[in-house]
């Protein structure tokens, strides 16, 4: 049965929704966190920033933007693929002797594929996790009016360091839902502990997962998707300089500096970075760092799989049943694994 629309005199369930904001809730902490980790990501050997700091609010609503491009065809495909084949992986969560789970959407952004997802899979709890506050506080009030029967626990946290989700997050028959390839963003070794996370019993306690993952192709096709015409991706990028400026008070000047994307195809990743137009000296309390002309900070990687080696890695976490569905290019999969 699906979960009903808005119909008028159909009520939410009580104090729904919520939203835990374990991130702002130690916000003396979390900025001195932040702060020692982007200082000594920025007087490394090779200056690097972290990709989570992409998303302050604008980062949010400009990767938004991203996933509308022509060039960037991981959101479209991977939505082909939810369309021919969400019965099918509706099947396999069933057949795992899950019935109504409780759909936890890490990342969630504006929960817009979550709600693709909802009406199939009926879930008992809907749990968007991103740690962008604010635009998860905005997405989770626009869902419940969509969805006004579904109990939903929005969870600000960023969940690359820890999946210990609190206690309003039910217990049992947990589904990870991690779409968009995301998980290419960690280094394969990264990427095992991250998904040994979500299986172990005393952090995800998952079920199962529903995994985006963006396959190896042609280079052309993969820096086109991450250097797009318009410049959003390059504005993106650019932003996080803005948000570092935030959190660190640093002094960085984005007319200075430009987006640089490329594929290196040893590493089977695409690499993003922000490239010195010119000599400058960035400062921030307690330190500085001069850069020459052409010298970059690398802001990302988002790492290209096989179908056999994500197979192969979700294995090797701890997920004993595994499968996946493509488009006709195979260009893109979307993996269930199940404990």
């Amino acid at each position: 049965m699906n979960l009903p629309l808005n119909i008028p005199g159909l009520t939410r369930p009580a104090a729904s929704p919520r939203l835990i904001n374990l991130y702002g809730d130690a916000l003396p902490s979390r900025q001195a966190s932040a702060s020692a980790e982007l200082a000594r990501g920025l007087s490394a050997a090779t200056a690097s920033i972290a990709p989570k700091y992409f998303y302050n609010a604008l980062g949010s609503k400009l990767f938004e933007a991203i996933t509308g491009l022509q060039e960037y065809y991981p959101t479209r495909t991977e939505a082909g693929i939810f369309s021919a084949h969400l019965a099918d992986m509706a099947q396999a969560v069933a057949d795992a002797g899950i019935r109504q789970p409780c759909l936890i959407d890490l990342g969630a952004g504006n929960c817009a594929k979550s709600a693709l997802l909802i009406p199939t899979l009926t879930p008992r709890q809907y749990v968007p996790v991103d740690i962008s506050v604010e635009f998860l506080r905005q997405a989770a009030e626009q869902l419940q009016t969509a969805f006004p029967a579904l109990d939903i626990v929005g969870v600000g946290m960023d969940f690359s360091a820890h999946l210990a989700l609190p206690t309003q997050v039910q217990a049992d028959d947990r589904v990870f839902f991690y779409p968009g390839s995301s998980i290419g963003n960690f280094t394969p070794a990264q990427a095992l502990a991250f998904l040994q996370r979500i299986a172990r019993a005393d952090q995800g306690q998952a079920r199962g997962l529903l995994l985006g993952v963006d396959l190896v192709k042609d280079k052309a096709a993969l820096e086109a998707a991450y250097d797009d015409t318009l410049g959003v991706t390059a504005a993106f990028n650019k932003n996080l300089l803005l948000h570092v400026n935030e959190l660190l008070q640093a002094d960085f000047d984005v007319r200075q500096w430009q987006h640089v994307a490329l594929f290196d195809e040893a590493q089977s990743r695409i690499e993003m970075h922000l490239q010195a137009l010119s000599e400058v000296t960035v400062r921030w309390p307690g330190g500085q760092r001069a850069f020459t002309r052409g010298e970059r900070i690398h802001t990302e990687n988002s790492y290209k799989y096989t179908l056999e080696s994500m197979t192969a890695l979700l294995r090797q976490a701890g997920f004993r049943h595994v499968e996946h569905w493509c488009d006709p290019k195979h260009w893109f999969a979307v993996f269930w694994a199940a404990i």
